[in-house]
């Protein structure tokens, strides 16, 4: 069997891998105890599980969801298949389960929202999206398809009160206003909550993604250098947490319809003598 892997995103708590599996064997394979918890999401054809003894249809209207431990074998009885596949630590899927890391058994069958929401990711990933946004949209989707099968639980360490869910909102605003180099999960951390509910809780507060606000923090941030005449670009890039020079281009672009070298041309400093009205007029 043939299986290529692709890593969309990869941390030590958080992995997304793009898997196609190709000129599989005939019949089961070996009986294995699964080795993480991980979602598994069909994108193109079916294959078969044997789930401690059980068998399931895996096709692209289910998640399967795989235990830790659990003893597991697969049969592709119709060839190849496409499928996205999502990890998660032990303290990760504790996070999102109310403290607890036990995963309950069962099948998730697949919402328009939750398709939506991992063809996005998918797609976002092989666009050149940050770690930052791909962590929240990856959260985010594992946290949907957790509600289905433990909505109490998943709820469980969600704030209650509005108070409750302004002040942390604002708390994540003023951490990420004071470094924008934070990670989703460091963020989390930084206020107390899991980035699950926090993403949540940030979107209803706000009317955006905390990736998107985020960005918008740091597009606001460049104007302001470039205006004062910053040159250095690939420093500046840095400063603001991007990855890289091209990525503070492609977001400030995007955002504000120039990149920024055009941007520095048109609001950065002028020099003396070009028609700019002096400050001695002004008064």
């Amino acid at each position: 069997m043939a299986v290529e892997r692709a890593s969309l995103l990869n941390g030590d708590d958080l992995s997304v891998a793009d898997v196609s599996c190709q000129d599989p064997p005939e019949g089961w394979t070996e009986a294995r105890p699964a080795p993480v918890f991980g979602l598994v999401m069909v994108r193109r054809g079916m294959f078969r599980g044997r789930i401690d003894g059980v068998d399931q249809v895996l096709d692209p209207a289910c998640v399967y969801v795989e235990r830790i431990g659990c003893e597991q074998q697969f049969a592709h009885p119709c060839g190849g298949d496409l499928y996205t596949e999502l990890v998660l630590s032990e303290r990760r899927t504790a996070e999102l389960l109310g403290g607890d890391p036990e995963v309950p058994p069962g099948l998730v069958f697949t919402t328009p929202r939750m398709a939506l929401a991992h063809r996005m990711l998918v797609v976002r990933a092989r666009g050149g999206a940050d770690s930052f946004e791909l962590s929240e949209r990856a959260v985010a989707l594992a946290g949907e398809v957790l509600t289905a099968l433990a909505p109490t639980r998943v709820a469980s360490g969600r704030p209650v009160r509005d108070a409750a869910r302004r002040r942390l909102v604002d708390a994540a605003r003023a951490a990420l206003a004071a470094d924008l180099g934070l990670g989703l999960e460091e963020l989390g951390r930084a206020v107390g909550c899991s980035p699950h509910h926090l993403s949540r809780i940030f979107r209803a507060g706000t009317g955006e993604g905390i990736a998107s606000y985020r960005n918008r923090l740091r597009v606001t941030l460049a104007l302001e250098r470039l205006t004062e005449g910053e040159t250095r670009l690939a420093l500046l890039a840095q400063e603001l947490g991007f990855s890289d020079q091209a990525h503070l281009t492609r977001v400030v672009h995007r955002a504000a319809g120039l990149p920024p070298g055009r941007l520095r041309t048109l609001l950065g400093p002028r020099p003396a003598g070009s028609g700019g009205v002096a400050a001695t007029e002004r008064a």
